[in-house]
């Protein structure tokens, strides 16, 4: 085990473009580089038009194996029906004659946290298999799809339930919100955002209320500055003003997201009995199933309509069970990442005495591009510390600034965001140098590359004014992978035998042959 001790493992979303350039010297230069797929089906994922992720990014890094991931799980299973014939659909049928079902989640194509078509395929199948009254509680994307777009996945989900209503069934969209500001908070890191979800979606009560979904998107995005991830919550009221759809007492819940991270803060509050998070002012009986059971290691939920993959011998695991001692460390919004999901989806650790976990807390109440710097500088002290330390092997950290910041579309923010997760780099990478150590430095997934919109030869898209459309979302593109530092043996290489299916489209001029 001497070849891993004392080396690095960093995980930077979107910033290694930027990150090589400014190393300065031959013994920390990287001694080998090469772009490597983040997306589709080298992750996971169901296709090549599958963006990369945060999840499927690090269950990969961490197992250093391909899973077949959430959404290509849930597909399986809605093609094949199995998905009827499981216990977590058997539960929540069980309120289908008296009850509601309620579906709750991302309306979005991206292909991240949901998909509207898997949505369309269980409506139909809960019709066809006995669901009587149904509704829909929207969270509106423009993060992993483009700002907008929101009012087109509405108007189709409308359709969709127009069309079920004529077949004599009740189904309605019950509220809505956007994503960032309404119930799909991760981490713990806000509650509110959970709150806001609550209210609407339990207790029908939100700030703004309106007849149809449609006309409340087009709206609220009226008002100045509104973007779909950040819509105020919403309820749907009848003619006398009451909300068509709060979750009742004997009704069933599913929330409708394959991905896990933004929805075991709802599941916790949905299932929990002594949860104290926020006043829940009322706490129905219901029936809740997620998609997908988010946490294995909490059980959470308990019952879930497709299983997750069985993720086991991943790298944390090995390398604990052989004696070598690793450090994790992030901020709030990254720490589930190279902890949970580098461990296989599996909350804690293998063997407490040899591992040390360490979470920086994220801003509060604030979106990304007013703090750029994040905690970047914090994060490397504490990997610094740990590499200097000498009690670890291996050290491997998240520097989410490229992502997070990236997602907001500001690029003067990004570049700040970039130059500090840089800054950070090279801090952690000094002192891999002074104990002889080994980095490896890659990203999972793209997003701060590329910040425009494209038509589909590449070229920038510009709005009715001539400026820029802005690009919020991951892309498709591949990223860099280095490896290096002193103590990185002579002949260690890149293999050159995996092969590559696509034709790069960033502005980094790179040669296909980098690629693997």
């Amino acid at each position: 085990m001497a070849g891993v001790r004392r080396n690095l493992t960093s995980t930077i979303a979107s910033t290694l473009p930027i990150l090589l350039p400014w190393i300065p010297s031959k013994n920390t230069a990287p001694e080998k580089w090469r772009l490597i797929k983040a997306h589709g089906t080298a992750v996971g994922l169901p296709s090549e038009d599958d963006m990369g992720n945060s999840e499927v990014g690090h269950n990969a890094l961490g197992a250093g194996r391909i899973f077949a991931q959430g959404a290509k799980l849930v597909d399986l299973a809605l093609a094949s029906g199995k998905i009827y014939d499981g216990d977590g659909f058997k539960y929540i049928k069980e309120c289908f004659d008296n009850g509601t079902l309620h579906l709750i989640g991302l309306l979005s194509d991206g292909g991240v946290h949901s998909r509207l078509d898997q949505l369309q395929l269980l409506l139909k199948g809960a019709v066809d298999n006995g669901a009587k009254r149904i509704r829909v509680h929207i969270l509106t994307d423009g993060r992993d799809v483009l700002d907008g777009s929101s009012i087109g996945f509405v108007e189709t989900l409308e359709k969709d339930l127009s069309n079920l209503r004529e077949k004599g069934f009740d189904a309605q969209i019950a509220s809505g919100g956007g994503r960032m500001y309404v119930t799909m908070d991760r981490y713990e890191n806000d509650w509110d955002v959970v709150k806001r979800g609550w209210d609407a979606q339990v207790l029908g009560e939100a700030p703004y209320k309106f007849r149809n979904a449609v006309e409340a998107v087009k709206k609220l995005r009226e008002e100045p500055k509104a973007n779909d991830q950040y819509l105020p919550p919403f309820v749907i009221v009848d003619e006398s003003g009451n909300p068509v759809g709060p979750i009742k007492d004997g009704d069933a819940v599913v929330t409708f997201n394959f991905r896990a991270d933004r929805m075991v803060m709802l599941a916790k509050a949905l299932e929990y009995e002594d949860f104290d998070k926020f006043d829940r002012v009322r706490v129905p009986k219901v029936h809740y199933a997620g998609m997908l059971q988010y946490d294995g290691e909490l059980k959470l939920p308990g019952h879930y309509l497709v299983s997750p993959p069985e993720i086991d011998r991943t790298s944390g695991e090995y390398l604990v069970h052989n004696g070598v001692r690793t450090f994790a460390c992030s901020e709030t919004v990254k720490f589930g990442h190279v902890t949970f999901f580098w461990n296989g989806n599996r909350s804690g650790y293998f063997n407490q005495e040899l591992e040390e976990y360490v979470e920086i807390p994220s801003d509060v109440g604030i979106t990304f591009n007013v703090q750029p710097k994040m905690k970047a500088k914090e994060i490397a002290e504490k990997a610094r510390d740990a590499i200097l330390s000498g009690k670890f092997d291996q050290v491997r950290v998240n520097l989410p600034n490229g992502d997070m910041v990236g997602h907001t579309g500001d690029i003067e923010a990004t570049i700040v965001a970039c130059k500090v997760a840089d800054d950070a780099v090279k801090m952690i990478i000094d002192a891999i140098e002074q104990v002889g150590g080994i980095f490896v430095i890659t990203a999972d997934h793209g997003n701060a590359e590329d910040m425009v919109k494209r038509d589909k030869s590449g070229k920038p898209l510009l709005d009715k004014n001539g400026n820029l459309q802005i690009l919020t979302s991951h892309t498709l593109q591949p990223v860099p992978i280095a490896i290096g530092g002193p103590g990185l043996a002579p002949g260690a290489r890149f293999r050159n035998d995996v092969p590559h299916r696509w034709t790069c489209q960033c502005s980094c001029n790179c040669d296909e042959s980098s690629w693997i």
